[in-house]
């Protein structure tokens, strides 16, 4: 887990400025009809955050994990991203994930092997769910800032 708590560290600490960097109307901006803006890319990853969150505690505390996948577009589109202030979403997105940095420092070695299956997928080992948020926030990092 060393990997990826450095991965998601480095992230954390070159990221914030890149992303206050963009002006908010550069953030509102779809690129496409259809398309999220980068306002709503970060919402998806805050969404990443809340549901990781979820999977990384609740794993820790049980012989195996079963929980739901999310539907992203209605939750990007209910939590109304779209209007939300640039800066407090740079911001929250940090936090949230500065916490969870936490968590995977902290992870005990023995629930690293914990099964985890999300939204009825074949289950995989906690640290694997770990290290595939970080895959899926670099992805989305990329979209956002080019």
């Amino acid at each position: 887990m060393t990997q990826t708590a450095d991965r998601l560290a480095r992230i954390l600490a070159t990221t914030p400025l890149r992303l206050a960097d963009i002006s908010a109307d550069d953030a509102s901006h779809s690129s496409a009809p259809g398309h999220w803006s980068k306002k709503q890319v970060l919402g998806h990853l805050i969404d990443s955050a809340a549901n990781n969150h979820q999977r990384f505690v609740r794993a820790q505390l049980a012989a195996s994990y079963e929980g739901p996948t999310y539907e992203q577009e209605s939750w990007v589109a209910t939590q109304s991203y779209a209007t939300e202030n640039w800066p407090d979403l740079v911001n929250l997105w940090l936090l949230y994930n500065r916490h969870l940095l936490h968590i995977i420092r902290n992870v005990p070695e023995a629930p690293l092997t914990v099964p985890c299956a999300i939204g009825g997928s074949a289950p995989v080992p906690l640290s694997e769910v770990m290290s595939s948020y970080v895959d899926h926030m670099e992805h989305h990092l990329a979209q956002i800032l080019g």
